[in-house]
């Protein structure tokens, strides 16, 4: 483009001094002087035709981006259903006052108040860490952070959710959440590790499927 524009600065200094070229007869200069203009129109045509173009790319790789944000944030919005629905069935709390604060927590995440879910869930955390229901609390809390666009923090709660508890039925989703943290944060290729690594270790769960499409959209 620079090379372009240089051109037609020259071709423009040439015009500028052609009638100061006394070496030229009067229909050698006019036609020197229209062989220029030409020069001087197709290097603007070409010039803007190459703006066009980038433009054009510019603006397809913005919605690409924009279209693959949209589908990972997707990863972070809590389930539809009663907050029963978001836990196994066979996840109870030891009492009643461990699953009110449980249930408390995930209220909070249903209704998409956010910075509340996470303060209760983490609340949750510290007075129960050793209840059953830990695992599903941890994920939560981490979806929390996500949706609050803190991804950072999402991504170190869910990474120590997946890890404490692998086998967790939450484990692989805890992990797309965290794909789509690395994303959030231009880590490209943590990203696709991460997608890569719940393919591996969860393969034929919706997870893995998930992973396999965002990996489409990474590549």
């Amino acid at each position: 483009m620079r090379a372009m524009y240089s051109k037609i600065v020259l071709a423009g200094v040439l015009l500028a001094s052609m009638p100061m070229a006394h070496a030229f007869s009067d229909s050698e200069a006019r036609e020197a002087i229209i062989q220029l203009r030409q020069q001087v129109r197709d290097l603007t045509e070409s010039s803007q035709r190459a703006s066009i173009q980038l433009s054009s790319r510019i603006d397809q790789l913005e919605q690409e981006v924009a279209r693959i944000r949209g589908q990972l944030e997707e990863l972070g919005r809590p389930t539809s259903g009663a907050p029963s629905g978001l836990s196994s069935s066979s996840e109870k709390g030891a009492n009643a006052a461990e699953q009110s604060a449980f249930d408390g927590g995930l209220e909070f995440f249903r209704k998409s108040e956010f910075k509340e879910a996470s303060a209760s869930l983490g609340a949750f955390l510290t007075l129960y860490p050793n209840s059953p229901l830990v695992p599903t609390a941890m994920f939560y809390q981490g979806s929390s952070s996500y949706a609050l666009k803190d991804f950072k923090t999402a991504m170190t709660q869910l990474q120590a959710m997946a890890k404490q508890f692998p086998d967790h039925a939450r484990a692989p989703d805890a992990l797309l959440v965290v794909a789509g943290s690395q994303f959030e944060l231009n880590n490209r290729t943590g990203s696709k590790a991460t997608l890569q690594k719940i393919i591996k270790d969860y393969p034929k769960t919706p997870a893995a499927e998930t992973a396999a499409k965002r990996l489409k959209l990474l590549s």
